[in-house]
């Protein structure tokens, strides 16, 4: 019955943790090796369209005063042909973007574009409500859709049209660049997360025949694939993630296009990055809920489907990286007679697990978009700390997803057309909702410099770095959404 002592238990479940949170490490590991593996296998399109089809692009906005008209302006300068172009501006604003939006439409008209102004009063389904409106009264074969706080490239179309030629490819996605990746240390970290998604995660999964999203924005659809897998659909809040599953469950094939870039706004406040991160793990939990059997029954290969699970249960790991964080203190307490030998055994191997392997995707990611690897190196603990500071904001979204019944509501993030350093943001008008979880980030924050000390006094220099990398993101996180918020 020793087995069963609270010493015991702390320190199994510690482990347990630490090791869940190793294999879903290992999983970004083997996501660098199939990048690899599969570096060469660059997709091409199969042949060139001779006479092009008509692409309808549409721009669903809601309440984007700051960054609307810096879209349309940079959507009309497509390269397409006139009469084959339409530009839907799919507006659910309740503000002056209205006028804006209408100011805009009226005068680029004048030229000759295509361009159509559609608002709805009933904002039913949010975002994929108001794309499937947009369906109804669209004239294009192909659907390019362009979320506000992106700026295309003029050539976006060149790139991507050709790809169609083959007839069983439903979907091309661009990679996202970012327009103010410099703007402060929060954008450059939000940078480097993303190129980890889009530069690895991406890459590999297509290239070596796994399934991979549509993200939402930058990427062209072809119509009758959304009609195939059943259009789109407002039960979860990803409702990109969620037809592109059904669509390729469906048979169809998407091709991802690393080298093709379509630049965006990050976000500049810290309370708007963690509302957007919200949304995209609960809506990838709620994904995972509503498809994942249907994945695991279809004929598909196993390797298609391990890699879903771990794609769309990924954010699990926020819930136990909280845990592990509630459990160090005790942990640190109990094993005060543990030796060096079972650190370098049990502890060590664990860490690096966990930690190396996050270290080496993103420092891949990097060096492949040719980043500076001294600064990656530099920014590593930081932007590691960030995640770790993200837990209890995430947790809640994994939690909210797994016992909800509905999607919830659509919370957009806030833009800013903030783009260069000397620009301010805090006059501008929106801003994200307030809750309490900065306070609870700051108690952990506090939790953890009383796990430093304790570690100090009681000699286990090893966990310092670990212990410090959890204080300091506690720290940035809460502390800078509770004054930014301000």
């Amino acid at each position: 019955m020793k087995w069963f002592t609270l010493e015991h238990v702390l320190i199994t479940s510690y482990l347990g943790i630490l090791l869940t949170l190793a294999v879903y490490g290992f999983h970004r590991s083997m996501l660098v090796f199939l990048y690899y593996r599969n570096r060469k296998r660059v997709p091409k399109a199969q042949g060139q369209f001779v006479d092009l089809p008509v692409v309808t692009v549409q721009l669903p906005l809601f309440n984007e005063m700051y960054v609307a008209q810096r879209l349309l302006d940079a959507v009309a300068n497509i390269h397409y042909p006139r009469n084959c172009f339409e530009i839907q501006v799919l507006d659910d604003s309740t503000d002056e973007t209205q006028e804006i939006c209408r100011k805009k439409v009226a005068e680029l008209a004048e030229t000759g574009i295509d361009i159509k102004y559609i608002h709805r009063v009933d904002r039913t389904g949010f975002k994929a409500g108001a794309l499937a409106n947009g369906l109804k009264t669209s004239r294009g074969e192909f659907v390019l859709v362009f979320d506000a706080d992106f700026v295309p490239s003029a050539d976006i179309l060149d790139q991507t049209i050709h790809y169609f030629t083959d007839s069983k490819v439903g979907m091309v996605q661009v990679r996202w660049d970012h327009i103010n990746r410099d703007y402060s240390m929060l954008t450059e970290m939000q940078a480097m997360m993303l190129d980890g998604h889009f530069v690895i995660e991406h890459t590999a999964r297509h290239r070596a025949g796994r399934f991979f999203n549509f993200n939402g924005t930058a990427g062209i659809w072809r119509r009758s694939t959304i009609d195939d897998a059943g259009g789109w659909s407002h039960d979860t809040l990803t409702e990109d993630m969620d037809l592109s599953y059904r669509a390729q469950l469906k048979g169809w094939q998407f091709v991802y296009l690393k080298d093709v870039v379509s630049p965006a706004e990050l976000p500049v406040e810290m309370n708007s990055f963690k509302s957007q991160q919200f949304r995209w793990a609960k809506g990838s939990i709620q994904v995972a809920r509503k498809l994942l059997p249907t994945i695991f029954r279809a004929r598909v290969p196993f390797g298609v489907k391990l890699e879903a699970f771990f794609h769309l249960t990924n954010n699990f790991a926020y819930p136990l990286l909280l845990l592990l964080s509630v459990l160090l203190l005790p942990n640190l307490l109990v094993r005060t007679h543990h030796g060096w030998r079972e650190v370098v055994l049990i502890d060590l191997p664990l860490f690096f697990g966990t930690t190396l392997s996050i270290a080496s995707f993103y420092i891949t990611s990097q060096r492949e978009i040719q980043r500076d690897w001294r600064r990656t190196l530099k920014r590593l603990p930081l932007m590691m700390s960030l995640g770790i500071g993200l837990c209890i904001n995430q947790t809640r979204a994994v939690v909210e997803a797994m016992i909800g019944s509905s999607s919830g509501e659509f919370i957009r993030t806030p833009k800013h057309g903030v783009v260069r350093r000397f620009e301010g943001w805090t006059a501008k008008r929106y801003r994200a909702a307030k809750t309490i979880i900065p306070y609870v980030e700051v108690l952990f924050a506090v939790y953890f410099a009383v796990a430093v000390f304790v570690a100090m006094q009681a000699g286990h220099y090893v966990s310092m770095p670990f212990l410090l990398l959890f204080f300091m993101g506690f720290a940035y996180v809460g502390v800078l959404s509770l004054h930014q918020s301000r």
